[in-house]
This record gives structure tokens, C-alpha cells and sequence, in this order.
């Protein structure tokens, strides 16, 4: 009885600590929806991995500095972002906000680790007067 006891003692633990560690892996991908100001201040250096997920003909009427142009509609969305570093940060924006977030969720899912979602999309940032680029 002792031992039996002790055998299920054992399985539980496992089992707890299985469910906890897988828990915290999910928890180690971020998403942080971002105001634009501090959007502008995290992306002002032009290394960052910076993408615009609307449609082309929207980033050529104007786009932020140094952004990358993925469509997030696009057949090819995730092909084209898995040729980013999924363990740099990775600054999402689009028209409104909606779409961005949808990227993030893609992102978050393909194991990208830091992922900032511009808040209000284009409009917000157009709206603060920030510096764009055609």
C-alpha cells in the first residue's frame, strides 16, 4: 500500500509539473500593443525588424521609415516572415490595428518572442504627426 502510495504520489507530480512547464513556454511569447509615441521611441534606430502588413498599394501612399512591406493577406505571409529572427523583437503596424493583430497572432504562434503591435495602426501614428515616408 506504501508503495502504491507513493507510485501515485509520483505520477501526479509529474503530470503537474509537465502541465506547468508547458504553461510557462506559452507564456514566454509577448505581444505588447504599443501607443505611438512609444512605438516611435522603440523604432526611431533603423535596425529594428520593422513590417507594415497592409496591402502594397497602401504602403506606397505612405509608410513608416524603414519598414518592410508583408502583406498580412498575402498567400505568402508566413513564408515571407520566416526569413525574420523570431528571437529579436518584431514591430507590427497596419491601417487600424486590426490586421496587426492578426499578424501578431500568427507570429506569436510561429514562436516569435517579442512582438510590439502599433496601437491605432497608420491612423494613430499619421494622427501624432509622426514622420512617415512615400
Amino acid at each position: 500500500m506504501k508503495n502504491l502510495t507513493l507510485s501515485l504520489f509520483v505520477v501526479i507530480t509529474l503530470l503537474f509539473s509537465c502541465k506547468n512547464s508547458s504553461q510557462s513556454n506559452d507564456q514566454s511569447t509577448t505581444v505588447e500593443v504599443v501607443k505611438p509615441v512609444d512605438f516611435n521611441a522603440k523604432v526611431e534606430n533603423n535596425t529594428v525588424q520593422l513590417i507594415d502588413v497592409r496591402t502594397p498599394k497602401e504602403y506606397d501612399a505612405g509608410h513608416l521609415k524603414s519598414s518592410k512591406n508583408i502583406n498580412v493577406f498575402d498567400k505568402n505571409f508566413m513564408t515571407q516572415m520566416e526569413t525574420l529572427d523570431k528571437t529579436k523583437p518584431v514591430y507590427v503596424y497596419c491601417k487600424s490595428g486590426k490586421r496587426s493583430a492578426n499578424a501578431s497572432s500568427k507570429l506569436k504562434a510561429a514562436g516569435f518572442t517579442k512582438i510590439y503591435d502599433l496601437q491605432g495602426g497608420f491612423v494613430a501614428w499619421s494622427k501624432e504627426n509622426l514622420e512617415i515616408e512615400k
